[in-house]
């Protein structure tokens, strides 16, 4: 039963890749083509394959539909939360989880640091849109037009000498954290605090999530604190693996 099993789920990477007829799908499994035939009209009864008309073989939308209620059910923060409790434990910095949700950036889980120093955050609390790394990430990955238009109408406080000063070097910063793929905050909200944050990315390569590892200067550097930025993206790649039910990542050691 295994072994049917197995080649009956072999052939929706086959398919995946585009319509193919009976003998190709026979061939790719190595069996016989009434062995596959049988494996098709069982996965075609269940609506994950359709027959064309052509009489090749496609991923039926009932697979579609499955996959989508799947995403829909996912909770990103109960498949984050025990990597960011590692991560804790491996750095000891607060480590936060934020989202993007009606034009503001939230924090939705966050590990506190076990130093006696503490940060202010609050899980459910916006972030402070123009400096977060979280933020800049999760911006960064929206489209030109609306991240354009999203900078034009935002306020730019002047938190500290670092803060963004204007739309366009805010457009100019999320250019970079686009394209480099991580973000910093050195200073920009509170002086005496910085942040480096990784995406957290779906099955599709979108970002769905932004995490970050934060400390104060007096417990270390903002260079000391960018010496953990390989530990803070490899964090993040565990949880886009099990969130995009990819081949789970390794955790950071």
């Amino acid at each position: 039963m295994s072994q049917t099993v197995d080649r009956a789920l072999s052939i929706l990477p086959l398919l995946a890749e585009g319509p193919a007829d009976l003998g190709q799908v026979a061939d790719r499994l190595g069996v016989h083509k009434s062995t596959a035939l049988r494996l098709l009209r069982t996965l075609h009864e269940h609506g994950l394959v359709y027959r064309q008309s052509d009489q090749r073989y496609r991923l039926g939308a009932r697979l579609f539909a499955l996959a989508q209620e799947a995403m829909e059910n996912l909770d990103i923060r109960e498949i984050a939360h025990p990597h960011l409790v590692r991560l804790n434990e491996n750095c000891g910095h607060t480590v936060h989880l934020a989202v993007y949700e009606e034009n503001e950036v939230l924090y939705i889980d966050k590990v506190e640091s076990r130093y006696p120093v503490r940060m202010y955050s609050r899980i459910g609390k916006p972030v402070a849109i123009t400096v977060a790394a979280v933020a800049k990430l999760l911006l960064a990955d929206l489209p030109v037009p609306e991240r354009r238009a999203l900078a034009e109408r935002l306020d730019y406080p002047a938190y500290t000498p670092r803060s963004t000063p204007n739309a366009e070097a805010f457009l100019k910063e999320l250019a970079t954290v686009r394209e480099q793929g991580w973000a910093t905050d050195l200073g920009g909200h509170e002086e005496s605090i910085n942040c480096v944050a990784a995406p957290v990315r779906g099955a599709d390569g979108r970002v769905v999530a932004a995490m970050s590892v934060s400390a104060p200067n007096v417990v270390v550097t903002a260079e000391e604190l960018l010496t953990l930025l390989p530990l803070v993206r490899r964090t993040a790649d565990a949880i886009s693996g099990e969130y995009s039910g990819r081949t789970p990542v390794r955790d950071p050691a």
